[in-house]
């Protein structure tokens, strides 16, 4: 049973003056499509505190309801808590900067009534700086690599799913949140249309170029074995190189083909080898501190405060 028609989440953070607008724009969309609808704004507990902002704008739109996080715990993670708290048939993820306008939510909707279970918002024309761009280009055709799938990197959080979609999803337990490929993972009828996306008005991404790497690097090692195949086949590699060059030296001894003492060859080589082994040690290492969060099974996230009368606080699925 679903309480709602759609149900809006959006993870906050870093965005507290854009939730009057937001809140606003998305009344006036929504609206416009039905009145059964919830705004949910999680707080993921950034320095400028949103969540009195939260409160103040709940008192007069009674469609706003508000998940205050105990920390910190990282946009996909607010994602999921705003997932797991919604009760509409369709749910809509939206970043909360204004770059993903509440507009183009109808559009995305009306597709989605022809017969589709995900509806992407594809961002032909991204309105970011070039080296964010480039970046971000660079860790799609990476993470494709690895994982031997099609990534789009003019696709992100932005689209409306069906609740068979989410549900599906919210059945992924694992530690590790990544909302797109997570959703490509589930599978269902999808269907991507153009968007037109916005500059950020002001402030910053929370993502600094030390938390996007760190990002890349925990979902290419939850969402792919490659790297370990990839170091097998260096392996080969390097055995089949000094297995020739082992060839070559005996060739060379019965030539009669004396050379010098090859010590700083010997030398590059053995720091070549170690080199490798400590990369593949470290890869294999990095497996297991996965599987070491994995095991621990905590919680996704902890709620610290509602703003809804029909969810008890610290309500989750386990």
């Amino acid at each position: 049973m679903h309480k709602y028609l759609i149900s809006v989440v959006v993870p906050v953070y870093g965005g507290i003056n854009f939730l009057d607008e937001l809140c606003d724009r998305l009344n006036k969309s929504l609206s416009s499509i039905t009145s059964s609808y919830e705004i949910i704004l999680v707080d993921d507990r950034s320095a400028d505190n949103p969540w009195n902002k939260i409160h103040e704008i709940s008192e007069t739109n009674n469609h706003v309801k508000g998940i205050k996080l105990s920390r910190n715990f990282g946009q996909h993670y607010a994602i999921t808590a705003g997932l797991e708290h919604s009760k509409g048939e369709w749910v809509v993820v939206m970043d909360c900067d204004l770059q993903d306008q509440p507009e183009e939510i109808g559009e995305m909707f009306n597709k989605a009534l022809e017969g589709y279970d995900i509806v992407f918002g594809r961002r032909e024309h991204r309105q970011d700086s070039f080296l964010k761009k480039l970046g971000s280009k660079m860790f799609y055709k990476l993470f494709s690599y690895l994982t031997e799938t099609k990534q789009d990197g003019t696709i992100a959080n932005f689209g409306v799913y069906n609740h068979k979609v989410i549900n599906s999803l919210l059945n992924m337990r694992e530690n590790l949140r990544f909302f797109p490929t997570m959703v490509k993972w589930v599978g269902f009828k999808s269907i991507s249309v153009d968007i037109e996306h916005s500059k950020r008005s002001s402030g910053k991404s929370g993502y600094s170029f030390k938390k996007l790497l760190k990002l890349a690097f925990d979902v290419m090692l939850s969402f792919s074995d490659k790297p370990l195949r990839l170091m097998v086949k260096m392996g080969i590699v390097i055995s089949l190189l000094s297995l020739i060059y082992a060839l070559f030296i005996i060739v060379r001894v019965f030539l009669g083909i004396n050379g010098l003492l090859g010590w700083p060859s010997l030398i590059v080589s053995i720091w070549f080898s170690s080199g490798i082994i400590i990369f593949i040690l470290g890869i294999i290492g990095l497996y297991i501190s996965r599987i070491f969060e994995e095991v621990k099974s905590r919680p996704l996230y902890i709620v610290d405060d509602l703003i809804d009368k029909t969810i008890e606080i610290g309500e989750r699925k386990k």
